[in-house]
């Protein structure tokens, strides 16, 4: 595999892996940007440190696990499978794990 294949392979594993991320983060994180009722409990800080986390974390870890398989076995399309299977196990521990801060339900 020619080196300018590799590096855009790595490219567009890293741009998936990015887009997936923010479109799977985005549903839950609309609760905290708008604030829910009447908009309040708005919460802008998903915004300016969850969204560029989110992204970059969409991009490396694929990006990185595809790196390290083709640096030890050669083999491009092991490399991608791998990428593509960690950016899925990501993406489900990010959705599993990161919850939108819910304020209490207010008693009648």
């Amino acid at each position: 595999m020619r080196e300018t294949t590799k590096g855009l392979t790595g490219l567009l594993l890293a741009v998936l892996g990015s887009a997936s991320a923010l479109l799977a983060w985005a549903p839950r994180a609309r609760v905290n940007v708008e604030g829910g009722f009447e908009g309040q409990r708005r919460d802008l800080s998903v915004l300016y440190v969850d969204l560029p986390l989110v992204a970059v974390g969409g991009a490396l870890v694929p990006l990185a696990f595809w790196l390290l398989t083709l640096r030890g076995s050669r083999r491009p399309g092991l490399a991608a499978l791998v990428a593509v299977v960690v950016s899925v196990l990501g993406i489900w521990a990010l959705i599993s794990w990161w919850a939108p801060h819910q304020a209490p339900e207010s008693a009648g």
